[in-house]
Order: structure tokens, then C-alpha cells, then sequence
């Protein structure tokens, strides 16, 4: 079964919205696009809620946040304990989110990243595999914050 991946925006990033779910789809990738659809003023939140919801229940595998700066979406997604949202700007940091943190969604600034940047970056993002184990410690403690201690 092909992996599903539900992307979100408010309006300042539809057109960067638009240019991944083409890229997305050319390369074969199953795209389930939450919205918004035109350019009229909504606010971040809701769309990163519906993409945390559709993550959470199973509807998508990965997601992409997109909004101006990146920064109000992501953590939006980020309130939903099953999300795992990174912020990036260039593919590395996509990479490095995948294998050490597991991320499951990233977030994307439309007025600080071009769209062969972002293509870039969901393309590391979608090719990285988690590093497993090794990091499995740390990252549980990402969402199930009772495993969290203080520093010794």
C-alpha cells in the first residue's frame, strides 16, 4: 500500500501547497491535500489541527505543514501527541528530522523557502528511513512526556 501524505497550509502558502502536492503526485506519491483551496485569509491553526487529526487517526502516514514563516503551523501540529513536527529550511535538517527525531510531519516557511528548496526538502524527507533503535529512547520520550526526567 502506498504511503499517504496530507498536506496542509493556511493562505500564504498555497501556491508552495499547489507546486508540492504536483511534485508529489508526478513522482507517484498518494497526496491527501487538506486545504485551504484559494488565497482568502484563514487562520493556521485549524488547517495544522486537520493535518495533526489526519496523522493521529491513521487517514495519512506523513505530513507537510506549510504557512509563511513555517514557525505557527508546526507547533499547531506539534499540540497532537502523535505529531512529530520538525521545521526545515534546507534538506538536511529534513533528513536529520527523519532519522534521529522520526518526525512524521515537517513544516515549511512559504516566505522563507523557494519551491525547489522545499522540493528538496520533502524529498529528503520522504526518502529518509527513522534510524531505529538507536535513537528509539529519545524519541519516545517525544510523545509520552511521563518517560521524561529531569537531567541527573
Amino acid at each position: 500500500m502506498a504511503e499517504r501524505i496530507a498536506i496542509a497550509s493556511d493562505h500564504a502558502a498555497v501556491e508552495l501547497k499547489a507546486a508540492l502536492v504536483e511534485h508529489m503526485r508526478s513522482a507517484g506519491r498518494e497526496v491527501i491535500d487538506l486545504g485551504p483551496e484559494g488565497a482568502d485569509s484563514v487562520d493556521y491553526p485549524d488547517f495544522g489541527y486537520k493535518l495533526a487529526e489526519a496523522i493521529a487517526s491513521g487517514e495519512a502516514d506523513r505530513g507537510v505543514a506549510l504557512c509563511g514563516s513555517g514557525i505557527g503551523i508546526s507547533i499547531s501540529v506539534n499540540r497532537h501527541r502523535a505529531c512529530r513536527c520538525a521545521l526545515v529550511s534546507e534538506p538536511v535538517s529534513a533528513r536529520l528530522a527523519r532519522e534521529h527525531n522520526d518526525a512524521n510531519v515537517i513544516a515549511m516557511g512559504a516566505r522563507l523557502i523557494g519551491s525547489e528548496m522545499a522540493k528538496a526538502c520533502l524529498d529528503a524527507f520522504l526518502s529518509t528511513p527513522f534510524g531505529g533503535e538507536r535513537h528509539r529512547r529519545r524519541v519516545d520520550k517525544l510523545s509520552n512526556p511521563t518517560f521524561a526526567k529531569e537531567p541527573a
